[in-house]
């Protein structure tokens, strides 16, 4: 995807109707002595947050609750290395650094995590429903159409910390779009496309959220994160296609998210079988008359 045409490399307000992010009033709104984040950066370009913050925190440069923000990304990535990419200052690209002092097996919920707090946040300050798509999608409805806001991704870095990214569309326009299946906040609607309150609100969320799901040990359904996922969930309800490595596919109606953040899938055999995040290549919508049947051949997207 290329910049906007009226874009001039290296001239940060060539778009005036995206306006650069202000660093210090984000520092002053959200790092506190007593608060999760402890240092905020916006840089002008860069290939990936996620890839730039694990190398800090592997140096030693970055402590827990570092947050790196970019007005561009050019080689941001997705689950399984999918290309990201979007206009210089059209959405919010950025990462934060966590350390969450849970047991290790609950960790697989911190995209989840976000994908509560960041749907939370867009309701409130954009005015937008949002939507969960499992196990790493934001979606919203454009004209009638579910389209693809945002994604998230979780990486370890060390044996202690983890590296989380999220991409949210914000002021992408019709002819800026990647593919056709992905939409923006604009574009939902929204009120308005000022990025500043909205990252504020999402990382108020996720600080929240976080704080929560720590005091509980990890535990999603005393941290109430495991019924406010379901609610949000619209993947659930639906019957789906997950296309598994060597070309295999299961297809079953997702009727839940246990308690290890795997989507549950019922088979048209009766059988529940859940599926975990890091086993699924694609997760679809079936296709009509394909009702389930356990594991077949088919393409591994």
């Amino acid at each position: 995807m290329t910049p906007n045409s009226s874009d001039t490399p290296g001239n940060r307000w060539s778009d005036l109707d995206r306006p650069p992010l202000n660093a210090a009033s984000l520092r002053r709104a959200l790092v506190r002595p007593d608060g999760l984040w402890t240092g905020l950066d916006v840089v002008e370009r860069t290939g990936s947050t996620n890839t730039d913050l694990a190398e800090r925190a592997r140096a030693g440069t970055a402590e827990e609750g570092a947050v790196l923000v970019a007005e561009e990304q050019t080689a941001g990535r997705g689950r399984l290395d999918r290309a990201w990419s979007a206009p210089p200052r059209s959405g919010l690209f950025f990462s934060v650094l966590l350390k969450p002092d849970v047991p290790q097996e609950r960790w697989g919920w911190l995209p989840l995590l976000a994908g509560v707090a960041a749907a939370s946040a867009l309701a409130r300050t954009a005015g937008v429903d949002t939507v969960l798509k499992w196990p790493n999608d934001l979606l919203i409805d454009v004209e009638g159409d579910e389209r693809k806001l945002g994604g998230i991704l979780a990486e370890r870095t060390g044996e202690d910390g983890v590296v989380l990214g999220m991409g949210i569309n914000v002021s992408l326009r019709a002819g800026e779009l990647p593919v056709p299946t992905a939409g923006s906040l604009t574009l939902a609607g929204a009120q308005g496309s000022d990025r500043d309150p909205v990252l504020r609100a999402v990382l108020r969320s996720l600080e929240d959220w976080y704080g929560r799901w720590c005091a509980a040990d990890g535990d999603p359904s005393e941290s109430r994160l495991l019924e406010a996922y379901a609610a949000g969930c619209a993947t659930l309800g639906r019957t789906v296609r997950a296309e598994l490595p060597g070309g295999e596919a299961l297809v079953g109606e997702a009727v839940a998210v246990d308690g290890d953040g795997r989507l549950v899938l019922a088979t048209a055999e009766g059988v529940q079988r859940p599926v975990a995040a890091g086993d699924i290549v694609h997760l679809r919508p079936a296709a009509p008359g394909e009702s389930g049947g356990g594991t077949s051949g088919g393409s591994g997207g």
